[in-house]
């Protein structure tokens, strides 16, 4: 059966797509920085490794026939450079690795990110050029990974990159508890209208998007990149509210406008960048636009060529979260 690598199969993404492939009984290799004793005592061969070790994230792709790679360097702020190790010369080594060692199949896991432009992303589709121009390094650098993954594309090397946004479920460690602590130190604030609608993703169906990538390789899906969305975009602060008062917090009612964010983050930038502070700013340029404007994708390309179709919508897996979130006593 057709071995399989997952680069940050130790992530909250990762961790579930290896989790599915053992269900599956495929061999499965993890390269990832944090020991994973539980995934090895199953028989997951477990490469420890960061990105930028150019030469074991080679050697990790030996004996496999597909790699998802779905590690990266994540954020809203840092030095460039340190992006571009991970996300870039990581996937460079990546790409290399598949050649040296005759992988057949890559399926990266980029974001919509890369198509940042700062304006309402309404219904947008991936004929999106890619971004050149963007406050934040994630997105500039993950642009430049997706587009040499595509570009990377052969009759040996079969490449796609999904675009996952806004990934969350129950054991979430990113999103979801970043926007709790924002809302318990009173730090939220609606940026705009509050009327802008966004589009998230069920970590399982982003799953069941990567498998379905992975076995549509042999199709359309090669040398192309696809937004992946739960289909349902909300008005993300009504959403964020609903789910504050389902956890017994109080909703955000403090607002702010676009224009003041956004020159409130270009104050909080270059005061990092001076001083500099340690962690990330309260706000950037980037998170005020991503905040207050529309960012949701057409499924038009993943429904027709991966066959993807959202399993767990926005009610049912909302509902999910909260009984999570209160069973393992978040709110005590």
């Amino acid at each position: 059966m057709n071995a399989v690598l997952v680069t940050g199969g130790t992530g909250f993404l990762g961790r579930r797509i290896v989790e599915r492939l053992l269900a599956q009984g495929r061999p499965v290799a993890v390269l990832g920085r944090t020991p994973a004793p539980d995934l090895e005592a199953r028989g997951v061969r477990f490469v420890r490794a960061a990105l930028d070790d150019e030469t074991a994230v080679r050697a990790a792709c030996r004996g496999v026939g597909t790699v998802f790679h779905v590690a990266a360097k994540v954020g809203v702020w840092g030095r460039y450079d340190d992006f571009f190790r991970a996300n870039v010369l990581g996937t460079r080594a990546i790409l290399a690795g598949c050649r040296e060692h005759g992988v057949a199949r890559l399926v990266h896991t980029s974001t919509p990110s890369v198509v940042y432009n700062g304006r309402d992303l309404a219904g947008a589709d991936e004929s999106l050029p890619l971004t050149m121009h963007c406050p934040s390094p994630y997105p500039l650098t993950k642009a430049i990974a997706e587009r040499e993954v595509l570009a990377a594309n052969s009759a040996s090397l079969r490449t796609v990159a999904l675009r996952p946004h806004l990934i969350w479920g129950a054991g979430d460690p990113h999103l979801v508890p970043r926007i709790l602590a924002s809302a318990q130190a009173g730090r939220l604030r609606i940026i705009g209208s509050g009327k802008n609608r966004v589009d998230m993703v069920h970590v399982e169906n982003a799953v069941d998007a990567h498998l379905a990538a992975e076995a549509a390789l042999d199709g359309p899906a090669a040398g192309r990149a696809y937004f992946i969305t739960n289909g349902e975009p909300v008005a993300v602060w009504e959403w964020i509210n609903a789910l504050l008062v389902a956890l017994d917090r109080p909703p955000v009612t403090r607002r702010i406008s676009l224009r003041t964010a956004s020159a409130l983050g270009a104050v909080c930038e270059a005061t990092w960048r001076v001083l500099p502070l340690k962690g990330e700013p309260p706000m950037t340029r980037f998170i005020a636009a991503e905040l207050a404007k529309d960012h949701w994708f057409s499924l038009a390309a993943a429904r027709r060529d991966l066959g993807y179709a959202p399993r767990i919508g926005m009610v049912a897996g909302t509902a999910e979260l909260v009984a999570a979130l209160k069973s393992a006593g978040r709110l005590a």
